[in-house]
């Protein structure tokens, strides 16, 4: 039989389909009528992605729910309930990428909407005033921009334009450096040669250090011979399977994860989703 708890998680996972429906049918919607349709607050648009994934989990989640009523279970959604109290009351941070609950009540005509924004004396009407709950219209999704324009920015093709531009800059600066005075004219040609190589020699040196360890710069661990955790291997495990449900390409993850505080080296976590790269694609659900 269903307990109190048991029926109040129902009626959320209810609620929360319902709402992924509707996000589900906005998804065609251009920005404008997306910001209008229902009075959202601020927040970024999810794509389809995301809201299918959503479904998804809401549905798995719903069967476990009502397989756990039938075996007479009735101490996991009280479980369930204190977990997602002390997730919102400890754990949560301020994030802007959610998926805002949809209320088929409040939606909005947009027909309705585009016949009566004019007054009836012909004139425009006021704008609304703005205030903290008001409609505002939604940024683009910017991580489909990222994920787009991701093929073309490989390793070779970064080191490429970095030794350029260093090279670059030292041609300016050995051309700025001052010259000792000559006997004649002939003289100092020699010695501006000589000081261009100079100067275009560290940054050459600098330029193949770099390329020897790319990813160093931008991953603040150090590395260490004896080799990661246990404990930091798991976590690079978790990190992989949730940039990849987030749709993250594979081999965007090794300087992702090492990019992000207390990770690995990007050296140990190449290695780590080598060996579990199986393990990550089975938990990620495209094993």
């Amino acid at each position: 039989m269903a307990t109190p708890a048991d029926q109040r998680l129902l009626e959320l996972l209810e609620k929360w389909l319902s709402s992924l429906e509707l996000h589900a049918k906005y998804s065609s919607l251009d920005d404008d009528s997306y910001s209008r349709i229902q009075p959202w607050p601020e927040h970024q648009r999810p794509s389809r992605w995301i809201i299918d994934l959503a479904k998804q989990k809401a549905l798995a989640l719903q069967a476990q729910v009502q397989e756990r009523i039938k075996t007479g279970d009735a101490k996991f959604s009280d479980s369930l309930e204190l977990m997602t109290f002390l997730a919102n009351l400890v754990g949560s941070e301020h994030i802007e990428r959610y998926i805002p609950l949809a209320d088929a009540d409040n939606e909005r005509s947009l027909s309705s909407q585009a016949e009566g924004r004019q007054t009836p004396d012909g004139q425009p009407p006021a704008p609304p005033s703005v205030s903290a709950t008001a409609t505002r219209e939604m940024p683009k999704f910017v991580v489909e921009k990222q994920r787009t324009a991701a093929p073309a920015a490989t390793a070779n093709v970064a080191r490429t334009e970095r030794k350029a531009a260093e090279v670059k800059a030292a041609a300016k600066v050995a051309v700025k450096l001052p010259a000792k005075p000559a006997a004649s004219g002939k003289a100092a040609k020699p010695a501006a040669a000589s000081t261009a190589k100079g100067a275009a020699a560290p940054a050459a040196n600098h330029t193949a250090a770099s390329a020897a360890s790319p990813g160093a710069a931008r991953s603040g661990s150090t590395y260490d011979k004896s080799g990661p955790s246990e404990a930091a291997r798991e976590q690079v495990i978790a990190d992989a399977t949730r940039l990849v449900q987030w749709g993250r390409k594979w081999y965007e993850l090794a300087e992702l994860i090492a990019s992000m505080a207390d990770r690995p080296h990007l050296t140990d976590v190449r290695r780590i989703l080598k060996d579990n790269k199986a393990v990550i694609d089975k938990k990620a659900g495209r094993g």
